[in-house]
């Protein structure tokens, strides 16, 4: 059975990570955390001392995905999306977070006060929904809130519908 593949971006802390395995346990799709695959695969290219973090090597990166996102039935969360291949994803969800609650979940992270601030207005400007935007088509690009265990409750079961109805329209 042909199983669609799902992207889950946005902002680091806005639930991505929380939403996929939530998904992915309820769907039977499989769940792919990109960071986690580029820790465990040492896919780097550098460190940003200023962040504190490594620098993603996107090409490997995109070469250790391939062969899973062409099988498909995968869940992939990132917070960067426009150097995944457009042909990936049949949908996009860019997940929000008031300013208030991300502001004390990447706090709870021990982010420094720069990592703090850039992630902030990365929210306010809306940075990830317009990278998603300008990365894939219109139509499959959709903003979910994610506030709230209610709001992760809505969006599994949103998603949910959506891959029941995908499947429908692509079997046979």
């Amino acid at each position: 059975m042909l199983l669609p593949n799902i992207l889950l971006t946005g902002t680091p802390g806005v639930g991505k990570t929380t939403l996929g395995k939530e998904l992915a346990s309820r769907s039977g799709l499989k769940y792919i955390n990109v960071g986690d695959l580029a820790r465990e695969g040492q896919l780097y290219d550098g460190y940003d001392e200023e962040y504190d973090c490594p620098i993603l090597d996107e090409d490997r990166v995109v070469d250790e995905l391939e062969n899973h996102m062409r099988e498909g039935g995968v869940v992939a969360d990132y917070h960067g999306c426009d150097f995944f291949p457009e042909r990936w994803f049949h949908i996009v969800f860019v997940l929000t977070t008031d300013n208030s609650v991300l502001y004390k979940r990447l706090e709870t992270r021990g982010y420094n006060e720069k990592k703090l601030k850039d992630n902030i207005q990365c929210e306010i400007f809306q940075v990830l929904y317009e990278e998603a935007l300008a990365s894939y088509k219109e139509e499959i690009v959709h903003q979910l809130p994610s506030n709230t265990p209610e709001d992760l409750e809505d969006n599994v079961n949103q998603i949910l519908k959506w891959i029941e109805q995908w499947v429908k329209d692509h079997s046979s």
